[in-house]
């Protein structure tokens, strides 16, 4: 979503939602878990007060109570779903620690959730045969783990040297890379577990690297 806060769809096509809104079966948005804002590596689930610690999160707030309005105002079958940082083939460490620019940026106590692109794919399709308007739901593995150690685990199987170790201090990071680490916090996944009857693909960033690892390497 853009840092304004103001979701382009809902910008042009408030009022035709609003119009069929009592017709439609299911909704869902794609937010984040930046919504939360930081937590010092607690764990925090959907009952926990949204305080984001980012423009992006803060815009995704915002965002969430507009659609939410669509559904108090006009019946809205709406469904949130927040998601972590989301990987899968073609967005995986793999690149980057081939390349040589791949850096394990240590900043002590960082944690990230994070969730496979396919577990988006199941659990949304969960959704959609059983709607409950109104759930909010976050979409995220089992496993919060330190970057550095996704990192290593990719070189690892890749069997090159692990990347050079970097601060946080001094890792001269993009604002938008920045930003991810101004909040650390463990998702729980257990309202997706209990109400969708999701069961995780890959429920682990190591369970996930290893099938895009052999993925790849079966490619001809």
């Amino acid at each position: 979503g853009p840092e304004d806060g103001a979701d382009p769809v809902l910008k042009h096509l408030h009022d035709q939602i609003a119009a069929v809104a009592r017709s439609l079966k299911w909704v869902g948005y794609l937010s984040t878990t930046g919504v939360y804002g930081h937590h010092g590596g607690d764990w925090v689930d959907e009952t926990t007060p949204l305080d984001p610690a980012t423009k992006r999160g803060q815009a995704r707030v915002v965002t969430e109570g507009q659609w939410q309005a669509l559904m108090r105002d006009h019946g809205l079958p709406l469904h949130i779903f927040r998601l972590p940082g989301i990987y899968g083939p073609g967005r995986g460490p793999f690149e980057k620690v081939r390349n040589g620019t791949a850096r394990r940026i240590i900043k002590p106590g960082q944690v990230f959730s994070r969730i496979h692109v396919e577990d988006i794919a199941q659990a949304l399709a969960a959704s959609i045969s059983a709607p409950n308007p109104g759930a909010i739901y976050n979409i995220c593995d089992d496993d919060p783990a330190a970057p550095e150690d996704v990192i290593g685990y990719a070189a690892h199987l890749l069997g090159l040297p692990l990347p050079p170790a970097t601060p946080f201090d001094e890792a001269n990071l993009t604002p938008m890379a920045r930003s991810f680490y101004a909040e650390s916090k463990r998702v729980s996944n257990a309202r997706m577990k209990r109400e969708l009857g999701v069961t995780l693909k890959y429920p682990t960033y190591k369970a996930g690297l290893d099938a895009l690892f052999a993925a790849e390497r079966d490619q001809p």
